[in-house]
């Protein structure tokens, strides 16, 4: 038997990210914490991302797209691998995703990022 999620409940996980993310983390290592994302592995922060409304999937289900950052905030050296959203009010992280490819970031610089997509599949 297949197994089935209307969109509209995939749309309202995906607009809780939209409505709720505060800053945009780039981080060393994959964070599974609030704490993680905005200081262990905190390498910059972009404030206020902008995100797009939920829509169809690439391949299945709903996504998101996070739009690119061209100004994001470098503040301490390293290597960044992966890509925190959170909200930072309720210390909470909401999504985590690796980089399409690593980044070698120096204090005091600027980061970037081409947009990505955040995506809840459809269950199969």
């Amino acid at each position: 038997m297949a197994a089935f999620i209307h969109d509209t409940v995939l749309d309202q996980a995906l607009s809780y990210i939209d409505s709720n993310c505060e800053n945009l983390y780039i981080c060393s290592t994959q964070p599974t914490t609030f704490a993680e994302a905005s200081s262990t592995y905190k390498l910059g922060t972009k404030a206020t991302p902008s995100i797009g409304a939920p829509t169809n999937g690439d391949s299945s289900g709903r996504k998101i797209v996070v739009a690119a950052i061209t100004d994001g905030t470098v503040s301490a050296n390293g290597t960044a691998g992966f890509v925190a959203l959170t909200d930072d009010s309720a210390s909470m992280l909401l999504a985590v995703q690796a980089l399409n490819a690593t980044q070698v970031l120096t204090s005091g610089n600027t980061f970037t990022l081409t947009e990505f997509d955040i995506t809840i599949p459809d269950p199969a």
